[in-house]
């Protein structure tokens, strides 16, 4: 039985209440589960990483709880190599793929099951069934995910006593799976790699996947700018929840912390205190993506006027950032190196800096010197998926020094942060920050902007924006 709280109001299970608690509960065994959408593809997905490690067990956590303080935990998230494997969400599972002798793997997975009513273990301690909420049996798991499903509390045992098998696990996730298994820090981060290196190129569900997350993100947006009267006698934190709630409905949850950053907060790339006041004549910088039910996010920027209309030098300032994205998302395309969106955007923003006269030119001798970054201040752009900045463990050669394939789904998000105390520019300047991101996936014939529903352009924002106005 868990441990209970050492300030607990009661001092004790009696046994006539241990009796009552055993009895009187009906069968809610699921026996019409169907398997999922995803687990067809989360099969290949496993046949592909199968086939890199031939005569190798591998072992892919999927988390344990974090506390928060006492019996309190922060909500869980699993790691998204496994459930880009199994298209499972589970706390304390492990997927592993055992070695056959023709170079092949049989994957099962580890799992919690359900608790007995025979003993108190169900209604006690604070991760129990009836605290936490009903988990899947191991069938109904088996039913879901068409994998074989074995109890976790067995895991630890099973995997310290199976063969000699050269073994891997993504560490991090499972510090008593590690404990058991004798294996290579390097080797194991190998692992880690080819399983963030396979989720570059996403399958037609996990695009899928994506456009419903931008697909609501894009009414979040909708929804903040509907309400920004009520922002501003509030503050950045009434935008932050209006989307939040868009996020919950519509989805899991946001798929990162939402920057919600208005006037001179619009600087600061990772803003998210957003308890700063949301002024008329200022800027507010929306930086926001839902994470779907399946976990996949979208990331979205726009840098929208407070009021509903530019000042003639944020104006200038957003049209060049405009016009540096409109040059990155150009060079975004199949053969395309890349790195070509990030220097095609940073390249525009770069001679704009220098005509403005920001910056030393020319504008080769600035870029290459990377004097643009005291304004650019960040790459422009990222892998998107299951992650925010999806696939960060991936081989360089396969992601930085790569080439972009068709299914892959990426950022373009150049930017310009005058920060308020920079005496470099003239005071009218300082405190202005704007940024644009849409996310993209390549095409065949070159790339979607999948989140084209909302407007760019600096008239289409004003005119956006003057629908809700109206």
């Amino acid at each position: 039985m868990a441990k209970g709280r050492k300030n607990g109001l009661y001092r004790g299970i009696s046994e006539e209440l241990s009796a009552l608690m055993r009895t009187g509960w009906a069968d809610t065994e699921r026996r019409d589960l169907q398997l999922s959408e995803q687990a067809p593809y989360a099969a290949r997905r496993r046949a592909a990483l199968s086939a890199r490690f031939p005569g190798e067990r591998l072992v892919i956590p999927s988390g344990n709880l974090k506390v928060r303080s006492n019996d309190d935990s922060y909500p869980f998230r699993p790691y998204s190599g496994y459930v880009h494997m199994t298209g499972d969400q589970v706390r304390d599972g492990a997927l592993v793929l055992e070695p056959r002798a023709d170079g092949g793997h049989e994957a099962y997975c580890y799992q919690l099951p359900r608790e007995s009513r025979d003993n108190d273990e169900f209604w006690t301690g604070s991760t129990a069934e009836l605290w936490m909420g009903r988990r899947r049996s191991l069938a109904e798991s088996e039913l879901v995910l068409g994998l074989p499903c074995r109890d976790v509390r067995t895991a630890a045992g099973d995997l310290a006593a199976a063969s000699g098998a050269p073994t891997r696990i993504v560490r991090g996730h499972d510090p008593a799976l590690e404990a058991v298994l004798t294996t290579d820090e390097e080797r194991d981060a190998g692992l880690e790699e080819a399983l963030s290196d396979l989720r570059l190129v996403k399958d037609a569900w996990e695009i899928a996947e994506i456009r419903k997350a931008v697909d609501s993100t894009v009414r979040g947006f909708a929804d903040a700018v509907r309400e920004l009267p009520q922002a501003i006698v509030s503050s950045e934190r009434w935008i932050e929840g209006t989307f939040f709630r868009r996020a919950r409905l519509e989805g899991n949850a946001v798929g990162y912390g939402t920057i919600c950053a208005a006037g001179e907060h619009a600087t600061i790339m990772h803003w998210t205190d957003n308890d700063g006041p949301v002024r008329p004549g200022e800027l507010l910088l929306l930086d926001a993506g839902v994470e779907t039910h399946s976990l996949y996010t979208a990331d979205v920027t726009r840098t929208l006027p407070i009021n509903g209309t530019f000042t003639p030098l944020q104006r200038e300032i957003y049209d060049a950032v405009y016009e540096a994205q409109e040059a990155g998302m150009a060079a975004v395309k199949p053969g395309a190196h890349y790195r070509d969106f990030h220097e095609a955007s940073q390249r525009s923003l770069a001679a704009r800096l220098v005509a403005w006269g920001f910056i030393d030119g020319p504008t080769d001798r600035a870029y290459e010197l990377g004097l643009q970054r005291r304004f650019t201040m960040a790459g422009t752009g990222h892998m998107l998926g299951l992650d925010v900045h999806d696939c960060a463990e991936a081989r360089a050669e396969e992601y930085i020094d790569g080439v972009l394939e068709p299914g892959m789904v990426l950022t373009v998000e150049p930017g310009l942060y005058f920060q308020a105390d920079d005496l470099t520019v003239p005071e009218e300047w300082r405190g202005v920050g704007v940024r644009i991101e849409d996310d993209l996936v390549v095409t065949d014939g070159g790339h979607e902007n999948l989140s084209a529903g909302l407007p760019r352009s600096a008239d289409d924002v004003e005119a956006w924006m003057g629908e809700f106005a109206g």
